[in-house]
């Protein structure tokens, strides 16, 4: 696990777009290692198990897609999409904008999502898995803020542990802008 913070990195990148002023927060080199690591230790974790990867739409599809390129266990896909930000601000309340799929019963689950700060969207979604009965349920994260934390959720793959910043770029967005950079950017 590597905790990042702005006096950390050494070569700072500014971006204006949409009259916001950002600078890079994290490197996508180090994003990508993230990833790999995480990729090494779910594929030692679960061997020749199957997992049924459960990707939190929108922001955790680029995070998705790179590590199940990077897991060595067979596995397969499938999406959710919740709701619960307004801007850059949670609402505190979490809405499914569709279905989970009832073929994750008697399987084990892997949750993909972007970014747990708050757990509350994690421990929500955590609930309504495991009224499917699987096997297990385990969750990544590519950023964890567990200085935000509402609600404890454990989280079993960890990317990066970042400080209590507004982020965008790589899968995570600002009002639906910004998730094709692939370096994390704050203001």
């Amino acid at each position: 696990m590597i905790s990042v913070t702005l006096q950390d990195m050494k070569e700072m990148s500014f971006l204006s777009i949409e009259g916001k002023n950002l600078c890079k927060y994290i490197d996508s080199k180090l994003i990508n290692e993230s990833v790999q690591s995480i990729g090494r230790k779910i594929s030692q974790d679960y061997g020749e198990e199957q997992i049924s990867i459960l990707c939190v739409l929108n922001g955790a599809f680029m995070f998705a897609a790179d590590l199940m390129r990077s897991i060595t266990s067979p596995c397969e896909i499938s999406f959710i999409r919740l709701s619960s930000y307004e801007g850059t601000e949670t609402t505190g309340k979490v809405r499914m904008v569709n279905d989970i799929p009832d073929s994750l019963s008697n399987r084990h689950v892997l949750i993909v999502e972007d970014i747990v700060d708050t757990g509350i969207t994690m421990n929500f979604l955590i609930n309504e898995v495991k009224k499917l009965q699987p096997k297990s349920i385990k969750v990544a994260t590519m950023f964890d803020k567990p200085s935000r934390r509402k609600c404890h959720v454990h989280v079993d793959y960890i990317g990066l542990t970042i400080e209590d910043k507004f982020i965008v770029g790589y899968g995570l967005d600002y009002n639906g802008l910004f998730r094709n950079l692939p370096d994390i950017y704050t203001k």
